[in-house]
């Protein structure tokens, strides 16, 4: 069995005397030292070396404690580090300075070791239950978003429905979702649909929805009846307030007849063949609010090789710039006319690349559903 590393303490004063008393203190407790002089120095330290706690010195030359610790609360690499201050100052307003800006407690100066090694241990106590809660809940979280996932299809399990997907989920508990139903050898539906919130319920919702589709999307229900049998259900099951736009395409490949039904969801693109992208826009109630739920409908003839294109708002729109996704999907036509040499398994990865580019992230969950008659 390999030996446990000792935790590390970082210790930061201008007094030489001082930095000795706890480093001896400390050491032979079996806690591993580092030590720092001044502020830049001790930032370095603590960047590099990753120390479980830090005892800082308020009152130094150049860089002060408060300074040091301002930066080290701005750095993601040493923000969550536990800070004891050190201090001569008694002053109450003191040390509600150093507690809004992180510190976890005070030892006063002139310090006795026990009391030093006492407060170390309380302090990497309370660091280690905090990073074990956070850590158990990080993997509960992890859980979700993989089965999630896990349920959403992907082109290589459905080869006959020639589709292909991006899908990015910025939260643990994405609010995007889509669903390929294999209703017969030649007609293929494909939904969809963007919840309401990001909480924990609205991944369980996707199994619920999930389900829904797989029971009411049947050779023996139109579209329509489809997807109004799924919005009676949801507007019994779903809370108050909650909802989801959705996009439900019908594809029947001999008929070559292409049935779309919007719910509220921003316009489908279609890439045909010969011509120019157009958009294909029909107003709808969203799903899962209304019993009386209108939705929009239309029934489109499609040649082999056209190409649609479905997504979430999360594409085309910016609390940032107040770009609705009214708005953005017009603006988009320039750049589907950019995809007519790009196959189809590759469009939504590049159409991203074309809004968002290597670097940058979108402001909300996505998911880019990429359609072949």
């Amino acid at each position: 069995m390999s030996n446990k590393q000792p935790y590390s303490v970082l210790a930061v004063d201008d007094n030489l005397l001082n930095l000795k008393l706890i480093e001896k203190s400390l050491s032979k407790e079996g806690y591993r030292i580092f030590s720092a002089n001044n502020g830049p120095i001790a930032r370095k330290l603590a960047e590099d070396e990753k120390p479980d706690l830090i005892l800082l010195d308020i009152e130094m030359p150049g860089e002060n404690g408060f300074e040091v610790i301002s930066k080290l609360k701005e750095n993601s690499e040493t923000n969550s580090i536990p800070v004891i201050f050190l201090t001569g100052v008694i002053e109450v307003d003191s040390k509600l300075k150093g507690f809004e800006l992180g510190a976890v407690d005070y030892i006063t100066k002139p310090f006795h070791p026990l009391e030093v090694l006492a407060r170390v241990r309380i302090h990497l106590k309370l660091s280690i239950a905090t990073n074990s809660l956070i850590a158990g809940q990080a993997q509960k979280l992890k859980q979700v978003t993989e089965a999630q996932v896990a349920m959403l299809p992907t082109p290589e399990a459905n080869p006959t429905a020639l589709f292909s997907v991006y899908y990015k989920a910025l939260e643990e508990a994405g609010g995007d979702f889509y669903d390929i139903l294999n209703i017969s050898d030649h007609i293929t539906g494909y939904f969809v649909a963007d919840f309401s919130g990001h909480d924990i319920k609205t991944s369980y919702m996707t199994a619920s929805v999930k389900a829904l589709l797989a029971q009411n999307c049947t050779p023996v229900y139109s579209p329509a009846e489809s997807i109004k049998m799924i919005n009676d259900v949801l507007v019994e099951i779903l809370a108050a307030g909650k909802y989801l736009t959705a996009c439900y395409l019908h594809l029947n490949r001999i008929t070559k007849k292409l049935t779309i039904i919007n719910a509220g969801h921003p316009p489908v693109v279609c890439l045909p063949v010969e011509g120019e992208p157009i958009l294909i826009k029909s107003e709808g109630d969203v799903l899962g609010m209304f019993k009386d739920a209108h939705f929009g409908i239309q029934t489109i003839n499609v040649s082999v090789d056209d190409r649609f294109v479905v997504y979430s708002d999360g594409l085309v729109e910016s609390a940032e710039t107040k770009i609705t996704w009214a708005k953005g999907a017009e603006s988009l036509l320039p750049i589907y006319n950019e995809l007519n040499e790009v196959p189809f398994q590759d469009v939504p990865e590049v159409l991203i690349k074309k809004l968002f580019g290597e670097a940058s992230m979108p402001e909300d969950d996505i998911v880019v559903l990429c359609i072949k008659v």
